[in-house]
């Protein structure tokens, strides 16, 4: 794991300095603290920074061919460069280094942007091609990693962040983006590639593009995910699917545990990352070192499952306990390295987990997130199957009492009354809509636009729901709805919120690799080739997982009703003392100045949590979505600043 950035000079005549390329990969240093590798030519510059973990003599980068004519950086694993590199060999292509990096370069030199077929890993990858004066970028299937891009006066910057981009070209734009604003109090997250900053955009999951001197940039998506085709019955038996699930899932760990440094792992007291570290336990001889979180607030605490599970497997075990004071102190700093505004504290106790990994000098963590979106798991999914069944006899006094059964975790839910369930999951909803799944959640998110300016409720509210019908449409084409519902909470939440701010963002932070073996595109092609029907099982959510693992987990986890990774969100600012920032970002002043909320508006909800710090959910969202973007706006637009060292230390300019 690693940080890179770039400079490609594509109308410019400007010539790429190594200074500016410090400047940028300096920011990112926490990706990638052990050391700095340079490569400068004509027209472009490629910048590492090195989280060592395979190879930790010879794998510095940029990374060469055999002739020097193609360079490449890149932030990540390649999980199968053992067999890759076998098979390069023996056509006969030279190494010289053990690194998984080295592997990129050969494979393209034969197959170009065919490679990303070979590669099973999470990456972002820049190659330089000399010959062809074509800067190649790419990202992997499920969008792990990130990778930013702009292009400024003749040039495309580059980079695993976007504080890189403004650190390297301080007269890059930086303003926010208004409508991905409006995007993130709807869907979460952005929609497509744009990010919250104008002119700023990420290479999407799946996606390759090719820049050439002279000439323009050409992006073209290379996998998605194949829910598409789930609707086709192989007449399988479900005991055939969970025993090749679980064939799939032990290489899959086997694979990511690869490195030449200690590999841990998170437990969270939850069905997926339970079956990880089960399945390290009982298929490796890997040490099995684990960590979690925990709450002051029971309403969030799972330290009981999380007990069960170190217990069972006999684990060396470590929690980080977050109290509402410590989620609030640390929140502005997430913020600095999510670069966007988030609409729930949960990055935050990620962001101190993985604090407490580095203090216990690990720097590689196995993790059970995607198994959720790929196999159905989540209340959003099982809601969509009982909205559907009410739908089906709209007149029926007892179906809607099954809206009941959902979010039993939750301290206000809106399953209190039968009626109000009704009305809150629009049950008279056509099953065939695009997002019928997701349409109650975007409905009470998109409730905090009363907190908006006026400017920004002028502008259409509609504009992101007609982006993502032409972004999907096609793609959901002929998709039963709850394949539809699998597949954008995959693109969304998962690819841009949970990967990201969550997940990359939170680990690397305090340089910690985290890997997902759910996400493994094997693991993930074939999750979709489980029938809807077998997925969930009536109301059974993982159903083949859970008949997969029943063997290797204690029967209360595999029982346990699904909480889903929840953290205080209003209750961490006024839950306990109240941190002393909050009158700065949220002052009336400043929020008149950043132009996106009503500053009265916001003014009466502080005083409605400093009274009653619990809220409802559009309050919850509403203040951590203010809050969170208010901080951006300071970090990023009113007062961005990185302070530079006078000279980085451990460099390599190789050549």
């Amino acid at each position: 794991m690693c940080g890179i950035a770039g400079i490609l000079n594509i109308s410019s005549d400007k010539p790429v300095k190594q200074e500016v390329l410090e400047r940028m990969i300096f920011p990112v240093t926490h990706r990638g603290p052990d050391g700095f590798g340079f490569y400068v030519g004509k027209d472009v510059g490629l910048a590492h920074a090195r989280l060592s973990i395979i190879d930790l003599e010879g794998g510095w980068q940029p990374i060469h061919n055999e002739d020097k004519t193609l360079w490449v950086i890149f932030n990540g694993e390649i999980f199968n460069y053992l067999e890759l590199r076998k098979e390069l060999e023996e056509r006969g292509h030279r190494f010289y280094t053990n690194s998984d990096t080295e592997v990129i370069v050969h494979l393209y030199e034969e197959k170009k942007e065919k490679c990303l077929d070979e590669l099973n890993g999470q990456f972002a990858i820049a190659l330089y091609d000399t010959r062809e004066k074509i800067l190649f970028l790419a990202r992997d299937r499920m969008g792990i990693r990130p990778l930013f891009y702009t292009m400024y006066k003749g040039s495309l910057y580059f980079s695993s962040e976007i504080k890189s981009l403004f650190a390297g070209n301080p007269s890059i734009p930086r303003e926010l983006n208004p409508e991905v604003l409006k995007e993130i109090f709807t869907f979460w997250m952005p929609g497509g590639s744009e990010t919250v900053f104008q002119g700023i955009s990420q290479l999407e999951p799946g996606h390759w593009a090719r820049v050439s001197v002279n000439g323009g940039i050409h992006i073209q998506e290379y996998w998605d995910i194949p829910f598409a085709a789930s609707h086709v019955d192989s007449g399988k038996k479900e005991e055939e699917y969970a025993e090749q699930l679980r064939d799939l899932l032990i290489d899959s760990v086997r694979l990511r545990l690869r490195a030449d440094v200690p590999v841990g792992a998170y437990l969270s007291g939850g069905l997926d990352s339970s079956v990880i570290t089960s399945l390290i336990h009982h298929y490796t001889d890997n040490p099995l070192k684990t960590f979690s979180v925990t709450f002051s607030d029971k309403v969030y605490d799972e330290q009981a499952e999380q007990q069960e599970m170190v217990d069972y497997l006999t684990t060396d075990h470590h929690a980080e306990h977050c109290t509402y004071e410590k989620i609030g102190q640390a929140f502005p700093e997430v913020i600095w390295h999510t670069e966007t505004p988030v609409l729930r504290t949960a990055p935050t106790p990620l962001y101190l987990l993985s604090s407490l990994v580095q203090r216990n000098k690990y720097k590689v963590v196995l993790t059970g997130e995607g198994a959720d979106e790929i196999l159905g798991g989540y209340d959003i999914f099982k809601e969509a199957k009982i909205r559907a069944f009410i739908k089906k006899n709209i007149d029926s006094e007892i179906r809607p009492l099954l809206l009941k059964r959902l979010y039993p975790y939750l301290a206000l839910s809106p399953t209190k009354s039968a009626e109000y369930s009704r009305k809150f999951f629009n049950t008279d909803a056509d099953v065939n809509e695009l997002f019928y799944a997701h349409q109650p959640r975007w409905q009470t998110t998109g409730r905090t636009a009363v907190f908006f300016s006026e400017n920004l409720k002028e502008r259409d509210s509609a504009a992101g729901i007609r982006k993502l019908e032409k972004r999907f449409a096609e793609k959901l084409d002929g998709c039963d709805f709850f394949s539809r519902a699998q597949y954008v909470e995959s693109k969304l939440l998962l690819g841009n919120y949970l990967l990201c701010s969550q997940g990359d963002r939170m680990a690397m932070a305090h340089s910690v690799e985290g890997r997902f073996p759910f996400l493994d595109h094997r693991v993930v092609e074939f999750a979709c080739t489980i029938p809807p029907h077998l997925r969930m099982k009536v109301l059974n959510e993982k159903n083949i997982l859970k008949k997969s693992m029943a063997d290797i987990l204690p029967a209360s986890i595999v029982k346990r009703k699904k909480q889903p990774y929840m953290a205080p969100d209003i209750l961490s600012f006024f839950g306990g003392k109240e941190p002393d920032y909050i009158d700065y970002y949220l002052s009336p002043a400043m929020v008149k100045e950043a132009g996106f909320f009503n500053p009265k508006a916001v003014s009466r909800l502080m005083s409605k949590c400093r009274k009653k710090s619990r809220q409802g959910f559009r309050e919850n969202m509403a203040f951590v979505g203010m809050l969170s973007t208010q901080i951006v706006y300071d970090k990023f637009v009113r007062n961005f600043q990185v302070v530079q060292p006078e000279k980085l230390d451990n460099i390599k300019i190789i050549s």
